[in-house]
């Protein structure tokens, strides 16, 4: 199975109604420093990384 991170900016609540999706990438490290680079960590704002797994089925 292979993990992916997706990068949200949101407000400084983390609420999920103020998600913004921003990408996907390969790593959290890497999702971590393009969110550093374009200045998602403000007073304002904040940044949720979600670790999400592909070609995983599961029944709830």
């Amino acid at each position: 199975m292979k993990n992916l991170f997706v990068l949200f900016e949101t407000d400084i609540y983390k609420s999920k109604s103020t998600r913004i999706f921003l990408g996907v990438f390969s790593s959290f490290e890497l999702a971590n420093k393009y969110a550093k680079e374009n200045n998602c960590y403000t007073n304002k704002t904040e940044v949720v990384i979600l670790e999400v797994v592909l070609d995983k089925f599961q029944e709830v």
